[in-house]
This record gives C-alpha cells, sequence and structure tokens, in this order.
C-alpha cells in the first residue's frame, strides 16, 4: 500500500537561480533514482504546470510535489517459481535464477526473491531489519545464480549477518574464464565503485580513502583451450567482487562484458554460479553447508567446450551437517 501526500513549497530569494530537482531533492531529501521517477510522472509542479527536472527557479514562485509515501515491505509473489534448497525453524536456503534480483528497489516490484520467500514464509518479512529485503541475509548480482540464504526470525538474520560481516561465512563460486591463469592463488585487490560508472567498480588507486578491502582464492579445476574453470572462495563482501578480481587478473568470467569478458551470445548470461554456502547455524551452532547444481544453460556451455563438470556437479542440490 502506499499514500500520497501533497508538498508545497515558495521559493526563496537565496534559492532563486537554482535547478527545480536540486531544490525538491534538498527540500525532501530524495534519492536522485526517486527524483527521476517524480518528474518523469509530472508529479513536480511549478506555478501549477508540470516541471521538467532542468528549469531553473524564479524567487517566489510556488513549488508542489506530489510524494507517494512508499511502503517497503516486500510484495509477496505467488507466482515466482521458489527453488528451496534447504530449510528449518531459523533459515531458508534457496535457489536463485539467474536474471532475478535479490530483492525490490522501488515500492510495489515483485518478481525477485524476497518477493517469492515472503509469498512462503511471511515472517521473513519482519525478520531483516529493511523487510524489503524479505530476510535476506546478502544478495546476488542480478545475473548470477545460486544459493542465497534468508532468515526467517530476526535474531537468526542478526546472527548470520554478524557471520558475514565476520568472515565466518564459506561463500564458494563456479566461474568460466578465458585468459591465462596460474593454477590457484590469492586475490588481494582493494575495490572501490568506478566514478564515472556507478554500475561498476574497479580497482582502487593505493591510499583512495573510497577503497574498500577484497580477498579472493581461486583454483582452477579444468582447463580446455583459453578456458578454464575456476572455483573461486570470497572472504570479504564488495560488489561484482568475483567479476572484478578475476578480470583484474586478465581472465574475464565468459559473458561478462562490463568486465572485458568474451561474449556468449548462446548463454545468454555470464558464467557465474553461486556453487555454495556454508555457516554455522544461528541455534544448533552446528556446521552447515548448502549447494546449488549447475544450472541447465551452464552445463550445456561447460558441453559444447569439453569441459567436465567440476566433481560434485552430477547430482542435485545437497545439505550436509559434518560432526563437529
Amino acid at each position: 500500500m502506499s499514500t500520497s501526500q501533497l508538498h508545497t513549497f515558495t521559493v526563496a530569494a537565496d534559492k532563486a537561480g537554482q535547478r527545480v530537482d536540486l531544490f525538491v531533492g534538498e527540500a525532501l531529501s530524495l534519492s536522485r533514482a526517486r527524483l527521476k521517477r517524480l518528474f518523469e510522472s509530472g508529479a513536480v509542479k511549478v506555478n501549477g504546470r508540470a516541471a521538467k527536472k532542468g528549469l531553473t527557479l524564479v524567487e517566489g514562485q510556488a513549488v508542489a510535489v506530489v510524494l507517494e509515501e512508499e511502503t517497503r515491505e516486500a510484495v509477496p509473489d505467488q507466482d515466482f517459481p521458489l527453488t528451496v534448497l534447504h530449510e528449518d525453524a531459523e533459515l531458508v536456503f534457496v535457489d536463485k535464477p539467474a536474471g532475478r534480483p535479490s530483492h525490490p528497489l522501488q515500492s510495489g516490484e515483485t518478481g525477485t526473491v524476497a518477493n517469492a520467500l515472503v509469498a512462503r514464509y511471511p515472517e521473513c518479512a519482519q525478520a531483516s531489519v529493511d523487510p524489503r529485503e524479505g530476510g535476506l541475509c546478502h544478495r546476488l548480482d542480478v545475473e548470477t545464480s545460486g544459493v542465497v540464504v534468508a532468515a526467517r526470525t530476526r535474531a537468526a538474520w542478526n546472527t548470520v549477518r554478524e557471520a558475514f560481516g565476520e568472515r565466518a561465512v564459506d561463500k564458494r563460486y563456479l566461474a568460466l574464464v578465458t585468459g591465462p591463469l596460474v593454477d590457484e592463488g590469492d586475490i588481494e585487490l582493494p575495490l572501490r565503485h568506478h566514478p564515472r560508472h556507478p554500475d561498476r567498480v574497479e580497482p582502487a588507486p593505493y591510499g583512495a580513502e573510497d577503497a574498500r578491502e577484497a580477498v579472493s582464492r581461486f583454483r582452477v579445476l579444468s582447463r580446455a583451450g583459453e578456458h578454464s574453470v575456476v572455483e573461486v572462495r570470497i572472504l570479504t563482501g564488495v560488489l561484482h567482487q568475483v567479476r572484478a578480481h578475476l578480470a583484474g587478473i586478465g581472465a574475464p568470467i565468459v559473458g561478462d562484458t562490463l568486465y572485458g569478458g568474451r561474449e556468449a551470445p548462446e548463454l545468454g548470461r555470464f558464467f557465474l554460479h553461486a556453487r555454495a554456502l556454508g555457516l554455522s547455524h544461528p541455534v544448533t551452532k552446528k556446521p552447515l553447508h548448502v549447494t546449488s547444481p549447475l544450472p541447465p544453460e551452464l552445463r550445456a556451455e561447460l558441453e559444447r567446450l569439453g569441459l567436465p563438470l567440476p566433481r560434485g556437479e552430477h547430482g542435485d542440490a545437497s545439505v550436509s551437517s559434518p560432526a563437529t
């Protein structure tokens, strides 16, 4: 549900000459994305007429903004085909398909993993601090497939989030790359948001204030010509870490053109799969290891290139809780 509220302002002398989008953004503390949607929908008017965002304001003008007060809770989506890998009273591990976001960014948005979670497990909506996340303890890129974990209680969410922060979660990915690559190694390359391309990250210059520590470990599982199947374990959780790290050492992921990867039109996505998550259960404290099988399109790509399926990828998902 959302309700609309009218906000009105009179342009003061010290605001004359300012662009209307900047004026509204400052007055209502709105993000650029939300401002863009307001102007596109005609929700901002100056002296009664719909305004374009570049309009320069004049002292004494009346600015009116119809602002929808958005609920942040994910809308239940019964149509999302949710694949559950493991569930218990505290946690739900699900298999995220490629092409689906982890959680909604806008009010009323559907088609995400979080929407499917709250449809099947309504308690997940209240488990995470931000209800739009539907209890998710982390997220994957839209085009990355694989296992993600959500909590069913706030206590479990807090515990698992703390484990992620303390690097106590074993996160393993499978990627198909091209380029020269040693058999195994560590990548310790700080990353930052690209200053000109907000949708990507880049290696951070030495001493940069906005640098985030990023550490990955990789090992090659098989090779065929220029292609290698790589398992990557990430010890940190920076945006696009696996993609940027592999590209940074000259082995970009197949299909990941944003980071210089070879085009793969027959694949229709980039070859990155969240293969496994391992963590201590928030209540029993026993180790829990959940794996996600390779999706059919990724298996087909390996077969096309003559690469063997990685060990353990010949069956279904697996869940184990080894003795401590």
